[in-house]
């Protein structure tokens, strides 16, 4: 039995959307010449739509009886279209089948596409490494390395493993883990993460965590525990489908009691059907998700927009989401004997050939045309020198410029960089011919709507929060300009899913909006994710229900006022239905209405609901 289960249900399965759309134009074809009196066949044709539309309601409704006794809507129906079939009301039983089958091709129409999220997170895991043993460098399998073992990296390779320098000076871009894309400066003694890139110096490390303990493997782990505990709505129609099928048994049977006519009874079960409660809510979905795609919103997950409406704190990325995650400079600090023209004007000559993103960002930032530099030369872990117009410039961070001194910088250099490093900016010295001349500084590059989009969540009583792996003085800097009050800084991608857990356990239901790889397991964890689609990850995007396809993030509290308007349109149509439904099964009762007449009023209603929800396609936020 359970085998001859198996086999229905991957029939029912077969086909997909197209099969259920070319069912239903045949179907309402065939329905259209059954009202006209057409009869090119020996049969009526609404048996077409009987069989196309209704023979798979009734099989589905079987199976889920069968193998799990459950009760949904579909219950109801198959009950309506067997009777009407018995008394010979072929166009009742034809249309209810139709309704239902445009009800169910909407919902699939609703559903996510197929992800791959986790198969991109696999596909970062690093497959080889260097390892010396016994003197010799040999490359092989990643998960062949043992805890204790020293491992050569090389320039834009990645790190194969969890571990701690041994020796060199290299930058690492930590993006896939904290979701800040600065390189990080690391020397020996310094820990590296699996996953990361070296960009710069080679190195060797020690091995610390290898195979399912690396950090790499680890945030696998969490996106799937993380998808797997995201709990699904589960339709409002199939919530009540026991009750409803309990009353409109007992209603048919007792009016059957009572006047012995049977068809009466038929008409109940005809009138009763869920089918404008089934479109209630997938119509108003689709109405949202179409509004919110002409907003710059790609909705991939069907009830995302039913759960965002319900939202209470939104969580937000830093790099990338409220900020354009591109460094800039915004100051320079020049010591005497050099204005701030002719500082920049070097650094950035000197930094022209450089491929840090700090250099890259000071020489974007150049005025004019770059001054011809000579002998330019990058020093990992360190900076860059060259020289420009016959000076030696070197620009990089405090060991270089203790370096090129030959001692300790100036205090009022320090003091001054210091400032600007409280504020979360990173600080680039620079000394000339051996003379310390100043420091430029750089900073995130805010985005222009974050502030009054913020101003916006909170008119709409929704509390923003920060979540960002980068320090504390450049999360609060940024936390400050944009009106966020709760901020946590220093936060890896498990230390994210732990505040957004915190936070469901607490009964709140939380938003999440990130770009990076890092994000993923939170954005798979919160009650709705949403990923920036421009900037961001495919990892982060594929962990998302909804991706901000242009990154205009000033859009965001139109969406979260068009997933409560939607729920709003659902509760009017429910209610519409429903009174609609009791309206109908009292003068079924009474004998006013046939089956087939039944139907048409029945139906009548899910019109109407369809045109209520299709209002929702031009909605637009005004507050």
């Amino acid at each position: 039995m359970g085998r001859a289960m198996e086999k229905l249900e991957a029939l029912l399965a077969l086909g997909g959307v197209k099969k259920d759309i070319v069912f239903l134009v045949v179907s309402g074809a065939a329905l259209l010449g059954s009202l006209l009196g057409w009869r090119p066949l020996p049969f009526d044709l609404a048996w077409a739509a009987i069989l196309l539309c209704g023979v798979p309601i009734i099989l589905e409704a079987v199976v889920g009886l069968v193998t799990a006794f459950d009760i949904k809507a579909d219950v109801l129906v198959s009950l309506a279209l067997i009777a009407s079939v018995c008394i010979g009301e072929h166009f009742a039983a034809g249309e209810v089948a139709v309704i239902m089958q445009l009800g169910a091709l909407l919902e699939d129409c609703t559903v996510a596409r197929a992800r791959a999220g986790i198969e991109r997170l696999v596909r970062l895991t690093p497959q080889t490494a260097r390892v010396r043993r016994d003197g010799v460098e040999t490359v092989i399998p990643a998960d062949q390395v043992v805890v204790g073992d020293v491992l050569s990296v090389l320039p834009g390779e990645s790190i194969p493993v969890d571990g701690v320098i041994l020796s060199g000076e290299t930058s690492v871009n930590q993006a896939v883990m904290t979701g800040e894309s600065l390189p990080v400066d690391k020397g020996p003694g310094d820990p590296v993460s699996s996953g990361t890139v070296n960009q710069f110096g080679a190195f060797t490390m020690r091995a610390a965590r290898v195979g399912e303990d690396s950090s790499i493997q680890r945030m696998i782990r969490l996106v799937q525990s993380a998808d797997a505990g995201k709990a699904k709505i589960v339709g409002l129609a199939d919530r009540w489908a026991t009750w409803i099928v309990v009353i409109a048994l007992g209603a048919a049977a007792l009016t059957w009691l009572f006047t012995g006519e049977i068809i009466r009874a038929v008409t109940i079960l005809v009138v009763f059907c869920p089918c404008a409660l089934v479109l209630a809510t997938p119509t108003a979905i689709m109405a949202a998700i179409g509004n919110a795609t002409k907003h710059g919103f790609l909705v991939r997950e069907g009830d995302a927009l039913e759960r965002l409406a319900g939202v209470k704190k939104i969580t937000f990325d830093k790099t990338g989401t409220l900020t354009l995650g591109v460094p800039a400079v915004t100051g320079v600090e020049c010591l005497p004997g050099f204005t701030q023209e002719e500082l920049f004007s070097l650094t950035a000559a000197a930094e022209q050939f450089s491929e840090h993103p700090l250099g890259k960002a000071v020489a974007r930032g150049g005025q004019g045309p770059l001054l011809p530099a000579e002998g330019s030369r990058m020093i990992p872990g360190e900076g860059v020198s060259a020289r420009v117009g016959g000076r030696l410039v070197q620009a990089g961070n405090s060991r270089l410029l203790a370096r090129a001194l030959g001692g300790e910088p100036p205090a009022a250099l320090l003091r001054a960089a210091q400032g600007h490093l409280d504020r979360g900016s990173t600080v680039i010295y620079v000394a000339v011919d051996g003379q310390a001349a100043g420091c430029l500084v750089l900073s995130d590059t805010l985005r222009e709507e974050s502030a009054p989009m913020v101003e916006q969540l909170h008119r709409l009583e929704v509390q923003p929060v920060l979540l960002t792996g980068d320090n504390p003085s450049a999360a609060g800097a940024i936390a400050g300009q944009v009106g966020i009050r709760e901020v946590h800084a220093n936060c890896l991608p498990e230390d994210k899913l732990s505040y957004i857990a915190a936070c469901q356990q607490e009964g709140d239901r939380v938003c999440m909006i990130g770009d990076g790889v890092n994000d993923a397991p939170a954005l798979k964890r919160a009650d709705v994710g949403i990923a920036m689609g421009g900037v961001g990850s495919d990892i982060a995007v594929d962990a998302a229900d909804i991706a901000l396809v242009d990154d205009e993030i000033r859009e965001l509290p139109h969406l979260l006022s068009l997933s409560r308007r939607m729920m709003a349109t659902i509760k009017v149509n429910l209610t519409f239905s429903m009174a609609l439904n009791f309206l109908a099964i009292a003068l079924a009762i009474s004998g006013v209405l046939s089956p087939v007449w039944g139907a048409l009023v029945h139906n009548a209603g899910s019109v109407l609901v369809i045109i209520n929800s299709a209002l929702l396609l031009k909605w637009r936020n005004h507050t």
